[in-house]
């Protein structure tokens, strides 16, 4: 497993070079045979080779010049951030014509001022919108997992080609965005953690929103520590990690109900195996029914939808104030789903507000006491790609199944955590850890935990 530790302790020894790590990395990211043709949307190997050869001379100074926190670590950049004298297209082609951007977006800047080095722009679902990762545009990443059968299989969204450059070994992390999952569910689909910070940790502008309601900013990545590490930088603090809870004193809640209900068979199998393995160590799981998260999913079958009224509204209104509404050139099933906000009212935008405002109390409320929520990450494992592109009523639901059980973290505006749970060789499934609003460092110190529990 590479990790940014391991890495940069073979950095400093000597024992490796960022440069010919990033020459490894490119190998497998230009194979014509591989997956980085669907991958990356742009790939500039002669700015990696410089940037990588800077590091090399950082580790080489030493002293006060020497290596900063991600030195020579190769992040890729989701298609949704500016990079300075890049286009940003959101994964789309109808802002192909947009100049390129005079500046780094913040959290593409600070991870250039830590030393990191961006590794190409990553594929997308149009405009972030699907859990799915399926890009008619441009080609849709395959999951490593059973990738020539029948097409292969979803890589999640929407930062697809984020999840599938790290899973494949084409870069050590990658920045993504999560709206309602697009960082946790790629990350589960590709066997990684993924962490979904609490939103105003790390600044969303100079990226292209879908919400900024609910948009959030995170890495993927092997490792907790990775994770820990790169959401320092993108959050502008110093890396100090909280000290690890011992097994026997973590309390987490298991909620009973819709989270838990309709799974498939394999996630269901490795989700229950990774929670015995937390209480044989003597992590205290409670299995209870959380009220206010059995109301939320209640109330999304009535109209107005009080989960997503605000989001969608917003979503139409930036759409048509910088590209257009009419429809030409968006991926038909993005399009329809941001017609959805065309006739939200002022009304039931006010009255979505004022109704999550108090159910986020009612959360914050149930998470008093335990140091996470503890559920499956994504109800299903990857589907298979053909069918999907096929028929619209199967993606939609699939869509819907896929995020059922990761957006209503970001409408809590609370962090999350995935991590793989599955044995080698099966469907890839996450395990998501879920604290509540700002309990970012307290939620990774107990991530820390439960993945050493897990791998053992």
């Amino acid at each position: 497993m590479t990790t940014i530790a391991n890495l940069q302790q073979a950095f400093t020894a000597g024992t490796d070079q960022p440069s010919a790590l990033a020459s490894r990395q490119l190998k497998l990211a230009l194979d014509p045979a591989g997956e980085g043709v669907r991958v990356f949307l742009a790939l500039s190997d002669e700015a990696i080779r410089v940037a990588a050869t800077h590091a090399d001379e950082r580790f080489l100074a030493g002293g006060a010049a020497g290596p900063r926190a991600l030195e020579g670590i190769t992040i890729s950049i989701k298609d949704l951030f500016d990079v300075a004298g890049e286009v940003t297209t959101a994964g789309s082609t109808v802002l192909r014509s947009r100049a390129p951007a005079t500046a780094d977006a913040p959290a593409v800047a600070r991870l250039r001022a830590a030393g990191a080095v961006l590794f190409g722009r990553t594929n997308m679902v149009e405009f972030a919108f699907s859990g799915v990762g399926i890009n008619p545009h441009y080609g849709t990443p395959r999951n490593r997992w059973q990738r020539e059968d029948a097409g292969g299989h979803v890589p999640g969204g929407s930062s697809s080609g984020a999840g599938v450059s790290v899973a494949d070994g084409m870069c050590v992390a990658a920045l993504g965005t999560d709206t309602g999952g697009s960082v946790r569910i790629p990350a589960a689909f590709n066997g990684l953690v993924g962490f979904k910070p609490t939103a105003f940790r790390v600044p969303v502008n100079g990226a292209v929103p879908l919400s900024f309601l609910h948009d959030s900013v995170g890495p993927l990545a092997n490792s907790v520590d990775c994770c820990a590490r790169i959401d320092a930088v993108l959050a502008g603090e110093f890396f100090n990690p909280m000290p690890e809870k011992p097994a026997q004193q973590l309390r987490l809640l298991c909620p009973s109900g819709t989270l838990w209900n309709g799974l498939d068979a394999e996630v269901s199998a490795a989700c229950q195996r990774a929670m015995q393995k937390l209480r044989d160590a003597g992590v205290t799981i409670v299995e209870a029914r959380c009220d206010a998260l059995e109301d939320l999913f209640a109330a999304g079958n009535l109209p107005p939808d009080k989960r997503v009224m605000g989001r969608l509204a917003e979503t139409f209104d930036w759409h048509a104030a910088n590209i257009g509404v009419d429809g030409a050139g968006y991926d038909p099933r993005v399009w329809h789903r941001i017609q959805l906000g065309a006739d939200v009212t002022r009304a039931e935008v006010s009255q979505a507000i004022a109704w999550l405002r108090l159910w986020k109390h009612r959360m914050h409320e149930a998470l008093s006491g335990f140091d996470a929520m503890i559920a499956p990450t994504v109800a299903c494992v990857p589907p298979p790609i053909a069918p999907l592109l096929a028929d619209d009523a199967l993606f939609f639901a699939r869509n819907q199944l896929i995020l059922r059980n990761t957006a209503w973290v970001n409408m809590m505006d609370g962090c999350a955590l995935t991590l793989p749970c599955h044995a080698h060789g099966p469907a890839p499934v996450g395990l998501q850890l879920i604290g509540r609003h700002a309990a970012d460092h307290q939620l990774l110190a107990t991530g820390r935990t439960v993945e050493a529990i897990l791998r053992g």
